[in-house]
Parts: structure tokens; sequence; C-alpha cells
């Protein structure tokens, strides 16, 4: 018996996806001011030097990490490639729990649809 349709009927995120929830969840907190100083130090805004129509979808700087295998798992080079892959709608949440269920609803979308 293979475990996705039971995720799919218990409406719960695969490991994958639930670890990117909760490296989001805790991006939406440090940008929120909802984290401790040390994971909102790690999160820079993304300001483009010249006017760019990425300016309005609230990206952050991406990092180069050092090592590829190691250095790509790391919450501050992690945390923004995810962020940036988000739809905006979910980043203008007014609060964590619209953004946790906004959040969930997408990456169970990606996950089952």
């Amino acid at each position: 018996m293979h475990i996705r349709p039971v995720l799919k009927e218990l409406h719960w995120l695969p490991v994958e996806q639930r670890i990117t929830f909760k490296v989001l969840l805790l991006t939406f907190k440090a940008l929120n001011n909802l984290a401790p100083p040390y994971l909102s130090q790690l999160i820079v805004p993304y300001n483009p030097t010249r006017n760019l129509r990425s300016a309005g979808k609230h990206l952050l700087e991406v990092p180069n990490a050092r090592l590829k295998s190691y250095g790509d798992r790391a919450f501050s080079v992690a945390a923004p490639k995810q962020w940036n892959d988000i739809p905006l709608d979910i980043k203008l949440s007014g609060s964590v729990d619209v953004f946790k269920s906004r959040l969930k609803t997408y990456l169970f979308r990606l996950a089952f649809i």
C-alpha cells in the first residue's frame, strides 16, 4: 500500500512539503519580527539597484552557498529560495494563521494535484 493516497485523504503534507512549510513559516515570522533575531538577521530583502518588475514581488536575496551539498540546505540559502518561489498573495498574508492556511493549501496542491 502506498502512503500518498492516505496522506491526501488525511490532508497531510508529505515530508518534503512539510519541511518546506516549516522553513517558510520561520521565514514569514522572521520577516514580521516574530522570530528570534538570529534568524531575522539571515533574511535579507532583495532591493534592486534599478527599477525592475521584480521590485513589488517581495523577494529575498539568495546568498551563494559555499558547499553545494550542505550549503544549499542552510536556512540562509534555502529560506530565500523557497520564499521567492511562492505566490505573492501568500507572502502578503496579514497574520501567521492566514499565512499557514494559504501555504498549506498551496503546498498540498503542488504535492497532490
